[in-house]
């Protein structure tokens, strides 16, 4: 058989990724607060891109009753006749205007003296090992102790735990090991009181001591804390030497102090959540959904300035370069508005299945999978899910993401309708706090109860769910509410 080369022509199909669309993709799976910031980058690198600060975003609510194919053509962020992240650009902004100064007396682009933002130009204040280091030089006159307790606080833990030999740190600062002890317990008293301690009992004690409650039976207490990690309460009223209220007593006091006062103490401030989706009640009855408008993101095309800066360039590579931006802008514009109506069908579709749990609270929650909702909207589940992800919904029973309501299905007993598994969650916290010492319930015994609610479920799983929720098991229970009775 001969061996040459020939040329065939094949003709296949592929799918390709390109660049705008795995953006679009990236923007539709993000949070309005990413969109922003992203936008905020676009707004800097491309110059047709102008932020419309003229208007605010009047939302035209939807209702979730509605259909998917009525959400999905509904004109859901109308700004006057004309939408803030609509393709139709014939609402444009005149560059013939005079100049405007960003920033008017006093850095503020209003010229107002306002100063409601002044707390928002403070610095960072010090963080815990500066505060630290500071108590340091205002409590130790000697030079010696000073070089001792800055050795120290280089070897603190996160926690606020310091494990170290003293034998080895005198000898590698040249003093004795009764001096280091000295400056390692006065450093003790520091605020946060409790640093510096070789252990949980010693951090403890010394919370104590400074409020003045460390007697000799919190001292006995403090030697057992393993009985106490048991909850080996009939123990530790003999090894006490306490009645129970005094016992009650001191471990409720033992959980005020903090176990861990290093920890957490230069983390920046938490931030809070910001909806991407508000929802409230409609005269009606029926649910109201809008995108917040305070963190959605509005831009709009200075198509007059390209027409003007088109006419007066000459350069090929420039006129490439401003197509290229043209074309960048047009399309950003186009994926918010997609992306703010993709948004809202998912949304209201969650909360037209979904009705029961908002006017009833969590035992109404159905089971919904992604195949539900994508079959509904005609969407792909992966589209659902990259909606789903990162997304919050503010709704009449708090701050929930919207994966929350996607929920496993358990099955009913006697072919009964299914029960979504945080609904059996739920119920089986609620079978447990109505507990006492006499009728503490064990897993077989809540098998019991839910399968006579119609619940079809095993004893495996209804462990499971107690494991995740923290709840201890029903022999660990009857000696708790035994104890405390």
């Amino acid at each position: 058989m001969a061996m040459g080369p020939r040329l065939d022509l094949r003709q296949s199909q592929s799918l390709v990724m390109t660049p705008q669309l795995r953006q679009a993709i990236k923007l539709l799976q993000s949070s309005n607060m990413e969109v922003l910031a992203f936008v905020e980058e676009e707004l800097e690198r491309n110059p047709l891109l102008e932020r419309d600060e003229t208007r605010t975003v009047a939302a035209e609510p939807v209702a979730p009753a509605q259909d998917a194919a009525t959400a999905a053509t509904a004109e859901t962020l109308a700004i006057g006749e004309a939408s803030a992240l609509d393709a139709d650009y014939s609402n444009v902004m005149d560059e013939g205007e005079a100049y405007t100064p960003s920033m008017g007396a006093g850095g503020r682009a209003d010229f107002s003296d306002d100063l409601g933002g002044i707390d928002e130009m403070a610095g960072q204040g010090p963080t815990l090992r500066e505060r630290l280091a500071e108590q340091i030089r205002l409590n130790f006159d000697d030079g010696r102790d000073r070089l001792i307790g800055s050795a120290l606080l280089a070897m603190l833990e996160p926690s606020g735990r310091l494990t170290l030999d003293a034998a080895a740190l005198a000898g590698r600062l040249g003093c004795e090991v009764a001096v280091v002890e000295r400056v390692r317990r006065a450093m003790q008293r520091f605020e946060p009181t409790g640093m510096f301690c070789a252990d949980l009992r010693e951090c403890l004690a010394v919370q104590l001591q400074e409020a003045g409650r460390c007697d000799p039976y919190m001292e006995r207490l403090l030697d057992n804390l393993p009985m106490l990690a048991r909850r080996d309460h009939r123990g530790l009223l003999e090894v006490c030497g306490v009645d129970m209220d005094d016992l009650i007593e001191m471990i409720a006091e033992l959980k005020r102090l903090d176990p861990k006062p290093g920890a957490g103490g230069d983390d920046p401030p938490l931030t809070a959540v910001q909806p991407d989706v508000l929802m409230r009640a409609a005269p009606d009855g029926n649910w109201v959904l809008e995108l917040n408008p305070d963190t959605l993101p509005r831009v709009l095309v200075n198509r007059g300035f390209a027409a003007r800066a088109v006419v007066s360039l000459r350069d090929r590579e420039q006129k490439s370069f401003l197509a290229e931006q043209l074309q960048s802008a047009n399309w950003l514009v186009k994926s918010l508005e997609q992306r703010a109506n993709t948004i809202l069908k998912v949304a209201s579709e969650i909360v037209r299945r979904q009705d029961g749990f908002f006017r009833h609270g969590v035992a109404f929650l159905r089971p919904l999978i992604l195949r539900d909702v994508a079959e509904t909207v005609e969407m792909h589940e992966s589209t659902v899910s990259r909606v789903t992800a990162n997304k919050y919904m503010a709704t009449p029973r708090g701050m929930l993401e919207l994966k929350y309501f996607f929920t496993t299905a358990i099955q009913g007993t006697a072919g009964g309708e299914s029960v979504s598994a945080e609904a059996v969650r739920h119920r089986i916290r609620g079978m447990v706090h109505a507990e006492t010492a006499e009728t503490v319930l064990s897993d077989d015994a809540i098998v019991s109860r839910l399968r006579e609610e119609g619940v079809d479920i095993a004893r495996r799983t209804v462990a499971k769910y107690r494991e995740a929720m923290r709840i201890p098991s029903s022999v660990q229970r009857k000696r708790d509410k035994a104890v405390t009775a």
